[in-house]
């Protein structure tokens, strides 16, 4: 099995902010499946149907979606897809590096 490196943001601060303020167990699940899968990827981008990430993590199809959309307001993701009926393609966004950047 491969492993990951995961940004200590993901548990010092995103976990917290998403779980404990704004009750969204789900949505952390959902991004931390994506981040791993999209890891895999130079572009941080992964092309996956909603019902494949409800069988993957155990959850319901609709928390799924419900997930997708917090993680979409709070832009941790972006999602498109090339017409309506196409499985989307999500782009992980890891926001917290930019402010890296900045600081330095």
């Amino acid at each position: 099995m491969a492993e990951i490196t995961l940004d200590s943001y993901l548990l010092d601060c995103l976990l917290p902010d998403v779980v404990g303020h704004d009750r969204r167990p789900a949505s952390f699940i959902i991004y931390l499946y994506l981040y791993r899968q999209a890891s895999q990827q130079t572009n941080w981008s992964v092309r996956m149907s909603h019902q494949s990430m409800a069988t993957a993590t155990g959850l319901s199809r609709s928390a799924v979606q419900n997930a997708l959309a917090h993680l979409q307001n709070r832009q941790l993701i972006a999602s498109s897809r090339a017409h309506p009926t196409a499985v989307p393609l999500h782009r992980v966004l890891r926001p917290w590096l930019r402010l890296n950047r900045k600081k330095s």
